[in-house]
């Protein structure tokens, strides 16, 4: 919550409106002397009352400045998201033989390298996101990294492999990597059609390393209800949509699992994940915005005596 680093500093500010009370008694003092004026002196009444306003001016200038350096001093903070509470974010696309399917246009995999971008550009600047790609085995296709375009660049590269699924190693490598860099909130995408099929480490497996890890994972099953015919190096096959296992993978670690239907639902799934991202705030001093106030009052200050609406004649 909003505070002060030094609030005892804060006291100084009961000046103020001392200042205020002795610059109006010395005004009223002012004013009885030069009542009486030398029979050829006189100050016109319109200017003196301009120049009352004027000094009136000058001196609540005077007391900004005042006010703005005693609270620049007691060192503000208030709750700002800051680059150490940033995000990091791992997608971990399935490449399989079963993504060659074409209940989406023009594949699976395509439509699903589409959202994912879109996922990648919501990030902010701070954030830092990576591509895992798994088929037989998984591996590393962007590194984790701030550097979006590169990151697209890479992932624009992807291509379907042959292979089958191993649906429990790309995540465990996509865990690994979302946890290289530390970060406020560590974020898995896993897009697949959940058909695990080979594999080192069984997906209930992966999840539960996922949630020691402090990962949440969100799953989005990219499939139809019914099989889907898919030809594999001249063999036809049937591509299905398992979602039970994707289903787990997300509830054992705190995620949500998304069914799409299409295209366009898979983008507008991705998009809500990117606006559900949470970020903490930390207590961060903005003593800075003071001292850039003081400086823009002393410049009207300046202004004000020695400018065209200068107080002193």
């Amino acid at each position: 919550m909003p505070g002060f680093s030094y609030p005892l500093y804060l006291l100084f500010l009961f000046i103020l409106p001392l200042l205020w009370y002795w610059y109006h008694k010395a005004a009223a003092e002012k004013k009885r002397k030069s009542i009486t004026f030398s029979s050829h002196v006189f100050l016109d009444e319109t200017q003196h009352n301009d120049l009352k306003k004027r000094e009136r001016l000058l001196f609540l200038v005077f007391l900004l400045i005042l006010g703005c350096a005693i609270i620049g001093v007691a060192d503000p903070h208030i709750p700002l998201v800051s680059s150490s509470e940033n995000v990091n974010l791992v997608l971990a696309l399935d490449v399989s033989a079963s993504m060659t399917a074409a209940d989406y246009v023009p594949t699976r995999l395509e439509a699903a390298k589409s959202s994912a971008k879109i996922l990648i550009n919501s990030l902010s600047e701070s954030d830092n996101a990576g591509v895992v790609i798994f088929e037989s085995g998984a591996s590393s296709a962007a590194y984790l990294s701030s550097d979006k375009n590169r990151v697209l660049s890479r992932l624009d590269q992807v291509s379907v492999k042959t292979g089958k699924t191993a649906l429990g190693d790309g995540l465990t490598l996509a865990v690994d990597m979302v946890t290289a860099i530390p970060a406020g909130t560590y974020i898995v995408v896993l897009l697949s059609d959940g058909v695990s099929n080979t594999g080192m480490i069984t997906p209930e497996n992966a999840a539960m390393f996922a949630k020691n890890s402090g990962v949440v994972v969100y799953t989005i099953g990219i499939g139809s209800d019914s099989p889907v015919e898919v030809s594999t190096e001249g063999v036809l096959q049937y591509a299905s949509l398992d979602e039970a296992a994707l289903r787990s993978i997300a509830e054992i670690t705190g995620g949500e699992y998304f069914r799409s239907v299409n295209e366009t639902t898979l983008m507008q799934i991705q998009n809500t994940i990117g606006s559900s991202i949470a970020r903490e705030a930390e207590e961060t001093s903005i003593q800075s915005w003071f001292f850039w106030i003081i400086l823009i009052l002393l410049l009207l200050e300046a202004y004000l005596r020695y400018g065209g609406r200068r107080v002193i004649p």
